[in-house]
């Protein structure tokens, strides 16, 4: 079973497994300091609870618990490893903190895996005059890939290379077409 719980910022609602929820609402800590009420939505997309103390000498602290952070340390913990020390959405959605969806990464994959902001709408895609570089990165190393006359053939070259590259923690761009019958599809 799976719970959903707004967060106080915004329309949006955090994913959890049955028994995360329960433990978030059964850990004396945690009840406490009344998290699961407390949810916002970050700047970056995750669900964060944060909370300002006035300490006895005058000054504050501020505490800070990132939601997807907290579970991953709970129940994934055997998966971190020196190198996969942070915490990613295996399907890109920062509120879906199911653990089947929480994975370890390295900080290389999380760089490849992160929403772009390219203009063209597509990782490693950018417009030169009428046409349309695909780049890729790799060990430090940005490689040409080719122009193209549109975003799409250079979005799908750029998918190639990356699945060649780094199979399936590498970014895949995410390509829609409108079919003649006005049907979506979806091309990667």
């Amino acid at each position: 079973m799976l719970y959903k719980v707004k967060l106080k910022n915004s329309d949006d609602m955090v994913i959890l497994d049955d028994h995360v929820f329960e433990w978030l609402t059964s850990d004396p800590y945690l009840v406490k300091l009344d998290l699961i009420n407390n949810l916002r939505r970050h700047s970056s997309g995750c669900a964060v609870f944060q909370k300002t103390w006035k300490r006895a000498d005058g000054s504050y602290k501020t505490e800070t618990i990132y939601l997807h952070k907290l579970i991953a340390e709970k129940y994934l913990a055997d998966q971190r490893t020196a190198e996969k020390k942070l915490v990613g959405a295996k399907n890109g959605n920062k509120l879906d903190c199911r653990l089947e969806n929480l994975e370890y990464r390295s900080r290389a994959t999380a760089s490849r895996k992160r929403r772009t902001t390219s203009r063209t709408g597509y990782t490693g895609v950018y417009r030169e005059g009428r046409r349309y570089r695909a780049v890729i990165s790799a060990n430090g190393k940005s490689m040409h890939l080719g122009m193209f006359d549109t975003p799409e053939e250079a979005a799908l070259e750029y998918n190639r290379k990356s699945r060649e590259l780094f199979g399936d923690e590498g970014k895949l761009n995410v390509i829609r077409r409108e079919r003649p019958d006005g049907t979506i599809e979806e091309i990667t």
